[in-house]
């Protein structure tokens, strides 16, 4: 029997609440069992959830239906105003009371709070009230938490951390960049490094469809294999023309390997859509390879621009503002969804998944495996910085600055 909808139960609910007013308590369950019997498997349960009824009483209302025939001239007694089984915060006057404090969020930190460390399920609470001396069970800790307004909640995530006073004042300074480059038809990019990625039969959180009964088999554990490493995919995305760059790396993600996936982008494919350009506009964010204050990074956009003979301008996102860079929710996002449920056997496998990867609004993306070895570690002189052709800007020359080639 297929499962009755939650149109079903809420339409329920409504006519019930319509209804309840004028019925006293045998025609409630009667009512119940009326609606009860007319949806057949699943019926009472519906009905009980709809309308905060007991089950037990919905089927005394069925057999009341059942004995109604046989019983027709014996007089019906109905409970008069008031009586039945009084809510169980009328009889324990204290218990509401209990209740909250083991739920109040200001009672998190209170390191003395029975519960402070412990998963707050209503079969917790429930033995925590027990050993209060409160008799009640875990379903009705979930109807007394229902009526006082609490529900099961998830997090949020939108606490971003301490903003930077300057932070709205980049962004604008970003836009108006970034316009300005492509009003003059220069090559915009957003670069940034993707999540690292185990390489072997690991897990990959997403499904695909598969033979039924025969899910692809994968390691239990995701202890790093020694001899395959990690993929670390860094990206160039352009955001004129929706098209990306990523240069898989198989040791370690370094200031160095970020210029270099720069440079293969531009050789081998930026060069050609942008035959005319002498400058490039880089966004990126202000940590990680590409970090602000990375020397290492300065030092191999000179050389970067020394051979190429661009103006290269940076500008960094604010501290803590990394989702919003475009290559985020433009590019890796399209990547993710495009392996999710694969195991990504080989480096090789990363970069077709990459190179694959395609959306509706045409974005391409060209994927290469490099397989050079960038050590960490390397350390920029103050005489090297000092013969850098760079260039800050007024406004916050840690964020934005401009390397030229040296003649």
């Amino acid at each position: 029997m297929a499962k009755i909808s939650q149109t079903v139960e809420q339409w329920i609910r409504k006519k019930f609440w319509a209804l309840s007013p004028e019925l006293d308590e045998r025609s409630r369950r009667i009512w119940g069992a009326i609606e009860a019997l007319s949806l057949g498997y699943g019926g009472i349960s519906t009905v009980a959830r709809a309308t905060d009824m007991s089950i037990e009483r919905i089927r005394r209302g069925i057999q009341d239906l059942k004995n109604s025939t046989e019983n027709e001239e014996k007089p019906r007694r109905i409970r008069v105003s008031g009586g039945g089984r009084k809510p169980i915060n009328l009889s324990d006057p204290d218990l509401i009371p209990a209740l909250e404090s083991l739920i109040e969020p200001s009672t998190r930190g209170n390191p003395e709070s029975p519960l402070r460390w412990t998963c707050k399920s209503t079969r917790t609470l429930s033995t925590e009230l027990k050993k209060q001396g409160h008799t009640i069970c875990a379903s009705s800790v979930a109807k007394l938490l229902k009526n006082l307004g609490y529900s099961l909640q998830g997090h949020r995530k939108t606490k971003e951390g301490t903003e930077h006073p300057d932070r709205n004042a980049q962004f604008e300074h970003i836009n108006k960049q970034v316009m300005k480059f492509q009003k003059r038809k220069a090559p915009v990019i957003s670069v940034d490094c993707k999540k690292k990625e185990l390489v072997g039969d690991f897990s990959n959180k997403g499904r695909e469809y598969q033979p039924k009964g025969c899910p692809e088999k994968v390691r239990v554990h995701d202890f790093p294999d020694k001899d395959l490493g990690k993929a670390v995919p860094y990206g160039v995305y352009d955001l004129a023309l929706n098209k990306g760059w990523v240069s898989v790396g198989m040791n370690h993600e370094t200031a160095e390997f970020a210029v270099e996936t720069i440079r293969r982008w531009w050789l081998k494919l930026g060069q050609s859509l942008y035959p005319n350009a002498s400058e490039l506009l880089i966004t990126a964010d202000s940590g990680g390879s590409n970090a602000s204050r990375s020397r290492l990074w300065k030092y191999e956009l000179q050389l970067f621009a020394d051979e190429t003979g661009l103006a290269i301008s940076v500008c960094h996102l604010p501290p803590g503002t990394s989702k919003w860079n475009k290559i985020e929710h433009r590019m890796f996002c399209h990547i993710t969804r495009n392996w999710r449920g694969r195991a990504l056997l080989t480096h090789q496998v990363v970069v077709s998944l990459i190179s694959n990867t395609t959306t509706q609004t045409g974005l391409e993306i060209r994927a290469e495996l490099d397989q050079a070895n960038y050590e960490k570690g390397i350390k920029i002189t103050e005489k090297e910085m000092a013969e850098l052709n760079l260039k800050r800007a007024k406004f916050h020359g840690d964020w934005n600055y401009t390397v030229t080639p040296r003649v």
